[in-house]
Order: C-alpha cells, then sequence, then structure tokens
C-alpha cells in the first residue's frame, strides 16, 4: 500500500464538511448510479457512507473500499492496489478522492479502477475554475441554468494542504490534461465531463471502459 495521507475519519461527521454543497454531489453521484441501473457497484473512498448507505437501502449491490479502517470500509484497501478480481463491477464510483494522491499516480489509479470496472467508471475531481450560475425560470419552459466561465487573469498555484496534492484549474494542472490522461488509457473513453451547477468545485467524468 502507498504511503498517503488520510482524512481524518470525524471530518467526515460535522457540518462544516456536509455543507449544501456537499449534499448537491451526494445526489449526483447517486442519480449517475441510477442511470447507468448497475447490477453490482464498487465505491473507491467510503467518506461519512452516505451514499453507499442509500444506494443499499434501494437495493443495490454495493462494495466500499477506503484506506481508513475506522470508516468501516468492506475493504481497507488502497486505490491503486484495489484487492478484486479484474472486471467485478458493472460500475466504480470514485469521488473527490483522486486529489488525494500525488498527481504522478493519477494515471496508475485510473488503471486500478479501469482492471476491476466491467462496463462504467464514475468519477469526480475538485475543480477551481471559476463560473458565474444563472438560473431562469421562462414560462411553458421551464427552468434553465448554466455556467460561464470566468477566467484567472493568473492561474491559483495549489500547494500541498495535508490532503490535496493538486486540484483541477491549478497551474500545471488544466482540466486538458485530465482529459488526456484519461483519453490515454487504451480501453477507457470520456463521455461527459461537468462541472456540478449547484457545486461546480465537484466536477463529473463519466467513463466508458471499452
Amino acid at each position: 500500500m502507498l504511503n498517503k495521507v488520510q482524512v481524518k475519519s470525524d471530518q467526515y461527521f460535522n457540518i462544516s464538511y456536509d455543507n449544501k454543497r456537499r449534499w448537491f454531489s451526494y445526489y449526483q453521484q447517486i442519480e449517475e448510479i441510477i442511470k447507468c441501473s448497475p447490477s453490482s457497484i464498487l465505491e473507491v473512498g467510503k467518506g461519512n457512507g452516505f451514499v453507499s448507505d442509500y444506494l443499499k437501502k434501494r437495493n443495490f449491490n454495493i462494495m466500499t473500499i477506503d484506506i481508513d479502517p475506522e470508516l468501516k470500509p468492506d475493504k481497507v484497501a488502497d486505490v491503486t492496489d484495489i484487492p478484486y478480481d479484474s472486471n467485478s463491477f458493472d460500475c466504480v464510483l470514485c469521488c473527490e478522492v483522486l486529489e488525494h494522491i500525488p498527481f504522478d499516480q493519477f494515471s496508475l489509479a485510473l488503471k486500478e479502477l479501469k482492471r476491476v470496472a466491467k462496463n462504467r467508471i464514475i468519477l469526480s475531481l475538485p475543480d477551481v475554475s471559476r463560473k458565474c450560475r444563472f438560473l431562469i425560470q421562462i414560462p411553458k419552459v421551464g427552468e434553465v441554468r448554466f455556467l460561464i466561465p470566468l477566467p484567472r487573469l493568473k492561474k491559483l498555484t495549489h500547494q500541498f494542504d495535508g490532503e490535496h496534492y493538486w486540484e483541477i484549474g491549478k497551474k500545471d494542472f488544466p482540466l486538458k490534461e485530465i482529459i488526456d490522461e484519461i483519453n490515454k488509457i487504451e480501453g477507457l473513453e470520456l463521455i461527459e465531463t461537468y462541472q456540478l451547477f449547484e457545486n461546480p468545485y465537484h466536477r463529473f467524468f463519466i467513463i466508458e471502459k471499452t
């Protein structure tokens, strides 16, 4: 197992962590899972367990791994060394995890997610790119909402803060490089990437195994 920084388990169970924006992210994770109707799911990075607990109550077959035994995952394991056979899960969910490892391990982690996934990988990563949010109610049309980029004059430089080694949108970590890292892995196809309207800091990547 690689020596990585662990998020303290008690951090997952307080109001400052589980703010309103994060709940929108939980909802999006669940919605993406439901959309692909998987018969088996692996959640990499259990966190507070909300997503896996909810999906279990919806009768989804889901297993969890985490590097922190205090979170009581099904298996204590590292994202770069997942203790399951190849093609074990229809869908692998890995949200707000990979920024906790050095970027030079990003490709290795993706290959391991690909190995255990049979069909789809749902990934989310922090993205500091600024966005202006617009929401308009149009009669007979309904709600129209969109994000407008607000470019920075100078890219932010990332400094390790004890948890995150990198974040999309900071110097040396443009979105294009993340997309290129995904696309250059044989057998993976990026279907879609988007920032969550209610929480643009969380960028989702929907990846198919081909």
